[in-house]
């Protein structure tokens, strides 16, 4: 099972040291380098640190 459905936590910066706003993403990969790459939607991504990101709560009460 994958989790594709995470927030990041307050104060999360991408790797160009931009915060990045807090809403849900859909999580596409973790690249080779340490990125997760996660998504908005086709126009709005962002490669952030993996321990910045949180299962959204739908994701954990789906599992249950």
């Amino acid at each position: 099972m994958s989790i594709e459905n995470v927030n990041v936590k307050p104060s999360t910066r991408n790797h160009k040291g931009f915060f990045v706003q807090q809403a849900a993403y859909k999580l596409m990969k973790i690249d080779n380098s340490g990125w997760a790459l996660i998504c908005v939607d086709d126009a709005v991504c962002h490669y952030v640190d993996p321990d910045d990101l949180q299962i959204c709560q739908k994701s954990q009460q789906a599992e249950n």
